[in-house]
């Protein structure tokens, strides 16, 4: 486990920690660096699966097929792939599939970056939308808490659930021109 300089564990290992205590094995991400460090912790662990996606929406039917063969799983994605996933995601309400999203978001608090507004913007309302439930978290302190009870609505209810980890809890990214 990584702590920070004031002593406080890392927010990244403390989701892994949720994940390896709730019996989350199967991790299908698309590459991203705001759950690069999660990513990492979730690939070296030899108890857990983790896929790399093309796409999004390839999630969501390798969770449903975990949950059908009797193995939890999370979705790592962007809030820029969450558009991607909206059909797929009817057949996780209907089905009564769990589904637990971690999402990084971007368009939000100091973006560099016109093109990741529009969704990062309007993520919320849409997963909410497909009748999934959101949870936001803006400061460290609030990740464990609100990953621990979004892993037990989830997979205790079965239902959809998304926690949108904001950018000023992952940080922005600064681009300059060339």
């Amino acid at each position: 486990m990584t702590t920070t300089t004031n002593g406080a564990t890392d927010w990244r290992d403390q989701i892994y920690d949720i994940f390896r205590e709730n019996g989350v094995r199967h991790v299908a991400h698309v590459p991203d660096g705001g759950h690069a460090k999660l990513i990492k912790r979730c690939e070296a662990d030899p108890e857990m699966k983790t896929v790399t996606l093309t796409t999004e929406e390839e999630g969501v039917g390798m969770l449903i097929g975990s949950w059908l063969g009797g193995t939890r799983g999370a979705l790592l994605i962007q809030s820029s792939g969450v558009g991607n996933c909206m059909n797929a995601l009817s057949v996780m309400k209907h089905g009564k599939f769990p589904i637990l999203m971690i999402v990084s978001m971007r368009g939000q608090w100091g973006e560099g970056m016109p093109w990741q507004i529009p969704m990062g913007q309007a993520t919320r309302e849409v997963l909410e939308a497909m009748g999934v439930i959101v949870y936001e978290v803006e400061f460290d302190r609030d990740v464990q808490p609100t990953v621990e009870a979004a892993t037990w609505l989830a997979f205790d209810s079965s239902v959809p659930v998304a926690v949108l980890l904001t950018q000023r809890l992952i940080g922005t990214k600064k681009f300059v021109a060339a």
